[in-house]
């Protein structure tokens, strides 16, 4: 069953959405308080698939819930809010959330909209690793919700590292797995990393995700 985190003040609008999302078999944790949220989050943030957020909470502002969220591990998230104006809507979507519902709307609704979010993080469709997802349809790859372009190359490279997350792969293996000639010289593939590090904003001297193994190659760090 899936698991929704919902946050909102109002209680009873709380306590309607809880009771309809177990109606459609959806599990529900449900939170007034955002630091509480966060606390119960942060103990088992895999066990979330989705997170439904009101703007307007006291402790801390939605967004700024939002943005905590995140830090710990990425997942959909929807706003549910009475601030329907562009401006929030807007940013918002530039945060990333995926789905943005203005109060008043009907319990149905929500349901809809949060079956369509997961959907499309449905793992029929992607391969997720730590904050990196692989749509296996369309061949993109988002970081935290945003497409990261790359060559053939690098797709193909960084594709292998994640799904072989925390393996050493040697440059001899990046050959054999990806279309890189056999007379390709190590410096080649080296600058093919360098590519894709400045692309998910991975600094070699203190690496968050992809780590030189002196000798060998390199390793895909994911510690979710």
């Amino acid at each position: 069953m899936k698991k929704i985190l919902l946050v909102e003040d109002d209680i009873n609008l709380q306590n309607l959405v809880n009771e309809y999302l177990k109606d459609y078999n959806l599990s529900c944790d449900s939170f007034s308080k955002p630091l509480d949220a966060l606390k119960k989050y942060s103990e088992n943030p895999s066990g979330y698939s989705l997170a439904i957020l009101d703007l307007g909470l006291p402790q801390m502002d939605g967004f700024d819930l939002l943005k905590k969220l995140k830090e710990i591990r990425p997942l959909p998230i929807i706003i549910s809010t009475a601030r329907d104006d562009i401006g929030n809507k807007i940013y918002g979507y530039e945060l990333g959330v995926d789905d943005y519902l203005s109060k008043p709307y009907e319990p149905r609704e929500l349901v809809l909209r949060v079956n369509a979010v997961l959907k499309r993080y449905s793992n029929d469709e992607y391969l997720t690793f730590g904050r990196f997802k692989i749509n296996k349809s369309t061949n993109q790859i988002f970081l935290d919700n945003t497409e990261i372009e790359f060559t053939k190359i690098e797709f193909e490279i960084i594709v292998l590292l994640l799904k072989n997350s925390n393996k050493v792969i040697s440059r001899e293996e990046i050959l054999r797995n990806t279309s890189l000639r056999e007379d390709t010289r190590n410096r080649t593939i080296d600058m093919h990393i360098s590519n894709i590090r400045f692309k998910i904003d991975d600094d070699s001297k203190d690496t968050k995700y992809i780590k030189s193994v002196w000798g060998i190659g390199y390793k895909f760090l994911d510690d979710n």
